[in-house]
């Protein structure tokens, strides 16, 4: 009986769905095609090509600050959005922080937007400027953070071109935007690098444009991937001599003279200090000396000294594993002097430049040099080698002495020779040591400008006297007692400038980053401190704004 009634019920709703189902797909076909037209646009929809960088100012200290645009981002929202663009901000959440961005997206009213993407970046208070405690101008270091980290973002998304508005100085944007974008991936397949767009400046008809500023900030920004991209190039790719090539192929196309000196050269010049470390290589060691001429020929040039240990073991006295990573950067004195006199060049600044560059490798071999040893150098002192993982300094005194040759208005020598700078600055710095007071004033007032700051270390006889007590010979690399390491190295090297203005500059610390206290760079090798070395030698000859010595009274 069940089962009769169950087989006629079956019956009429079999009847039924067969008049429903026709219907149902007259009913559903149009809107399953819609949604399947939808789903298609979205898959296929290209990533945001074109973005557009805006500031906004805000009290981080609020967070119910609603934020005022810079006239650039308010001329934007008002005339290509229509208001809309500052009302989806603060919906969106709390006003950008300094290094924070929000990108916004299809905010035009067009269907077809110029602008695909964009990134509204904080700027912090109105009123920021130079801080004396902290020693740097924050509104110009808020840029840099604001603009790279918004970069970075947009590079992400496959953005192939960005245009940066000034944000209040356009220097500073360049800067912040070039040196975000850049990543070093010479090695990696291309179809898996991160996507690297261009930048442009924003610019609009009713506002003064600052290019000059701009393209300054470029050169600067550029100069600063040039250190990072030899830092990062591995030590069996960069050799001494795959390095003098690669600077001449950099330099002589900026008009800086590179003359390549080679090992029998420095064995004429008595330079026995330098060619010690490099004795255990197979590579032979390599001196270079660049040439600018910005001014007249008889002008007293400004001598920069870079050490170029393409690779820094330790020699017999073997470095710890963690610090044998980042020893292909041991070379980042050098680097720095090349990237340097690129950009005075294409700066055109009207000064003259010599760079000296010892180029060697400090490796373990049959031929290595060993703690005891004496070497005499190019003024004919002599040197008790007390560690072999205290070479730096062997490298930078026979340079020092070659540079009194072309009776310089000073020399600046860049150089990792103490790793105990960790210990003192972390990243915060690089330490400075100087016996001109007007040397140091202004590489002060260049690093508050750039944001790549230095700090001033003692430069007492406390310290000559650790480093030269010995009875046996004149100077030792690592000098009596256990501390102030830095100062030791610094007192060493001040035996061999016999007059005139000196300043060294110790960037071990500096030589890599994690990425993290400085936004604009990536983790990796930090390319410190060219941008204040440039903006140092830019303040030298500007005599308007240069640090006057105080007047004898």
């Amino acid at each position: 009986m069940f089962s009769l009634l169950r087989s006629k019920s079956f019956g009429n709703v079999a009847k039924t769905v067969s008049r429903i189902i026709p219907q149902l797909r007259t009913y559903s076909s149009p809107m399953v095609n819609q949604a399947m037209q939808l789903q298609q646009t979205e898959i296929c929809a290209d990533p945001p090509s074109r973005a557009l960088i805006l500031g906004v100012y805000a009290d981080e200290e609020d967070k119910y600050d609603t934020g005022i645009l810079t006239p650039s981002a308010w001329r934007y929202n008002v005339q290509k959005t229509g208001g809309r663009m500052l009302d989806v901000l603060r919906r969106s959440g709390p006003i950008p922080k300094r290094g924070e961005t929000r990108i916004l997206f299809g905010i035009e009213p067009e269907k077809v937007p110029y602008y695909s993407a964009v990134a509204v970046v904080g700027l912090g208070k109105e009123c920021l400027g130079y801080n004396s405690y902290e020693v740097i101008d924050e509104q110009k270091e808020a840029i840099r953070r604001s603009v790279a980290k918004a970069c970075m973002d947009l590079a992400y998304l496959d953005t192939y071109s960005i245009e940066v508005e000034n944000c209040g100085h356009a220097e500073s944007a360049a800067e912040g935007a070039a040196l975000g974008i850049w990543a070093y991936q010479e090695l990696k397949d291309p179809k898996s690098r991160i996507g690297i767009p261009t930048i442009d400046l924003y610019t609009h008809k009713d506002e003064i444009c600052d290019i000059e500023g701009w393209r300054i900030g470029l050169q600067k920004a550029a100069a600063q991937n040039l250190t990072r991209q030899l830092q990062e190039m591995p030590s069996n790719m960069l050799t001494p001599t795959a390095f003098a090539q690669t600077v001449v192929e950099v330099l002589c196309k900026s008009g800086v003279n590179v003359e390549v000196k080679v090992e029998g050269w420095a064995v004429s010049q008595s330079m026995h200090s330098f060619l010690s470390v490099g004795k255990a290589s197979c590579e032979p060691p390599i001196f270079l000396e660049l040439s600018y001429y910005g001014t007249s020929g008889e002008e007293r040039p400004i001598v920069l000294v870079g050490q170029g240990i393409t690779y820094d073991s330790g020699g017999l006295c073997l470095k710890d594993l963690q610090e044998l990573v980042h020893m292909r950067g041991d070379m980042t004195g050098a680097a720095v002097v090349v990237a340097a006199c690129r950009a005075i060049a294409g700066l055109r600044l009207p000064v003259n430049i010599r760079g000296l560059i010892p180029l060697c490798e400090n490796v373990i071999g049959c031929n290595s040099f060993r703690p005891g040893d004496c070497t005499k150098t190019m003024n004919g002192k002599f040197i008790e080698i007390q560690g072999t993982n205290h070479e730096d300094v062997l490298v930078l005194a026979d340079a020092l002495l070659y540079a009194q040759n072309f009776c310089p208005k000073f020399i600046v020598d860049i150089g990792c020779t103490s790793g105990y700078m960790r210990n003192a600055l972390d990243e915060a710095a690089c330490g400075v040591f100087t016996n001109s007071e007007i040397l140091w004033q202004q590489i002060k007032h260049a690093s508050m400008h750039t944001g790549d700051r230095v700090w001033r270390f003692p430069l007492w006889n406390y310290y000559s006297k650790l480093v030269t007590s010995s009875d046996a010979t004149d100077v030792q690399n690592y000098g009596i007692a256990r501390g102030g390491r830095p100062c030791k190295a610094a007192a060493f090297l001040r035996e061999f400038v016999p007059c005139g203005q000196w300043m060294h500059i110790d960037v071990t610390n500096v030589m890599v980053t994690n990425g993290k206290h400085f936004e604009y760079i990536r983790q990796g090798m930090a390319g410190r401190p060219t941008r204040t070395l440039i903006e140092f030698i830019a303040q030298t000859i500007c005599k308007d704004t240069a640090p006057k010595a105080n007047p004898k009274k």
